[in-house]
């Protein structure tokens, strides 16, 4: 594998008048992009932070799982964001994110990836990008106010220049180069990334409902779980429980619906699978 580095005065100049120009914070190692952004974010970092490393040694996903974050081998970022938004329409942050890398990865590779509900992005049925958001919400005043979003952190990890895993991934793990035969360049990815990432959360604050909308029109076309798809779901780590049906769309929050033989079930929690 060649050596793949990032340009960070190149990449803000490529940026222009992004809410990311300018806020790109670079790490050679660091435990996990996610942990420290929520720390910045705690500490008053401002809106479009964003927090880039080349190798994590405790990087993370939803759950107890971990992400394998090898050193120059995959894209590792976290992005501070405070949209306006009611924490109960927090999930649309994520479903977006998750159309973000979709096109990003569209644009730099052609490569067509399926979503995963609500997190993963797969390249025929091994996955090579997983995203964790995380949220501090602040309560309502008064009976009837909405709890609101003060910050969310997106933590985007994507598989890139991996050319094998630990055997324990070997049968659900991927990467762009195991599946095109060639290297591709992190600051590409990252530019095209944030880019679109710009593009969900710009609409999801300027006008949430019309975006939610939108979201979920494109998820319906751009993913083979979300209608259609057999599936079981995990409402345990440890897998014990769960149930099984055929997914059916999502709901006005952005939930996922199942039709299992005993009615409809929505899915607030937990690992769906094939099945």
């Amino acid at each position: 594998m060649a050596q793949d580095t990032f340009d960070l005065a190149a990449l803000n100049a490529a940026l222009g008048a992004s809410r990311f120009a300018g806020k790109v914070h670079y790490f050679p190692s660091i435990g996990s992009t996610n942990t420290f952004a929520m720390r910045q974010a705690d500490a008053g970092a401002a809106d479009g932070s964003v927090y880039l490393a080349d190798e994590q040694t405790d990087g993370r996903g939803r759950g107890a799982h971990t992400w394998e974050s090898a050193a120059g081998a995959g894209l590792y970022v976290s992005v501070l964001l405070r949209p306006q938004l009611e924490a109960t329409d927090a999930l649309w942050i994520s479903l977006g994110a998750g159309l973000a890398v979709q096109s990003a990865v569209r644009q730099v590779t052609s490569l067509e990836a399926d979503l995963r509900w609500p997190n993963d992005l797969l390249l025929g049925k091994k996955k090579f990008c997983g995203i964790l958001t995380e949220l501090n919400a602040e309560t309502g005043s008064g009976r009837a106010a909405a709890a609101r979003v003060r910050h969310a952190v997106v933590g985007i990890g994507i598989n890139v220049h991996q050319a094998d895993f630990p055997a324990e991934l070997r049968e659900t793990a991927t990467s762009l180069c195991m599946e095109t035969g060639r290297e591709w360049p992190r600051q590409e990815l990252l530019l095209a990334l944030l880019q679109s990432l710009e593009n969900e959360t710009e609409a999801l604050t300027d006008a949430p409902e019309g975006a939610a909308q939108s979201i979920c029109r494109r998820l319906e076309a751009g993913s083979s779980w979300i209608r259609g798809k057999r599936v079981r779901v995990e409402e345990r780590e440890d897998g014990d429980g769960g149930f099984a049906g055929v997914t059916e769309g999502l709901d006005g929050r952005g939930f996922l619906r199942v039709r299992t033989a005993a009615g409809m079930r929505t899915v607030l929690s937990g690992g769906v699978r094939e099945g």
